[in-house]
């Protein structure tokens, strides 16, 4: 019994251990926004003295970034979910025999392995055609195009496992593809769901390759690129930056904090039948 017990409190200590060396990078953003020093060599362990300066100067010169942002971040998840989902359904049930089914999966998988400066590169002169450059459409398609694949192999493997009984009862009480798609599918599927459109969000969110690529002016800037004007060639905001930062951090984190049940039992959900 107190070999058990010393075991677990082992255990215990070195997980905190890992959870904390984690989260110092985060600790450290926090402390150093909220000492106001413009030389890190010069910021404490502790924030003894606080100093919300660089708040305000985040505040005052961000928010219409972090708008962009967040804006680009939900319409990526709309798109996604409004393809991905179909898609999902389709490539998940053998009755709709979908030609070419398993080469299109295997498409999916290829697309993951493509580096994304190359896409990002690809998209730019696309985009300049059609007019496309330094628009927040342009953006949320572009972001959208990483979390499509993700999401619809998430999807497909938890559609997959939805018992094909239920929907062939839908369908002998005459609903057809569409009802049994948006009736019975889509609720019953609801958490894989959650969790897709999370990841799809945390793409867009964090997301700099393309949003450096794709945007050449300051009409549309999301907050990943314009936090860098905090540092320049002789001067670094380092307060402001790293408050700028903690800021963009809030949304991605109570997200995360909101959706963890449902990502749990999304993530896990296609795993067993």
């Amino acid at each position: 019994m107190q070999t058990t017990s010393l075991t677990r409190g082992l255990k215990t200590a070195f997980g905190l251990l890992v959870v904390g060396f984690l989260l110092f990078p985060v600790y450290w953003m926090v402390n150093t926004s909220l000492q106001g020093n413009e030389n890190l060599l010069d910021t404490d362990w502790f924030p003894r003295d606080l100093d919300l300066g660089g708040y305000r100067e985040a505040v005052d010169s961000q928010l219409p970034n972090l708008g962009t942002s967040l804006t680009v971040a939900v319409g990526a998840v709309a798109v996604c979910l409004a393809v991905s989902a179909p898609a999902a359904y389709g490539l998940s049930r053998t009755s709709l025999k979908l030609p070419g089914g398993t080469v299109f999966l295997t498409v999916l998988l290829i697309t993951q392995m493509i580096p994304g400066i190359v896409i990002a590169n690809g998209l730019f002169s696309f985009y300049s055609e059609l007019g496309l450059v330094n628009t927040v459409t342009g953006l949320v398609l572009a972001d959208a195009s990483l979390g499509v694949p993700f999401c619809i192999l998430l999807l497909r493997s938890f559609m997959a496992n939805i018992p094909a009984s239920l929907l062939e009862a839908a369908r002998i009480d005459g609903a057809g593809e569409a009802r049994v798609f948006t009736a019975m599918v889509v609720p019953l599927s609801r958490n894989a769901l959650v969790t897709a459109a999370v990841f799809a969000f945390l793409f867009a969110w964090s997301d700099f390759l393309f949003a450096l690529t794709l945007t050449t002016g300051s009409d549309v800037v999301p907050i990943t690129l314009s936090m860098y004007q905090f540092i320049g060639a002789h001067t670094q905001s380092w307060s402001a930056l790293m408050a700028t930062a903690t800021l963009a951090s809030i949304p991605a984190a109570a997200l995360l904090v909101l959706a963890q049940r449902y990502i749990a039992a999304g993530v896990t959900g296609g795993a067993v039948k």
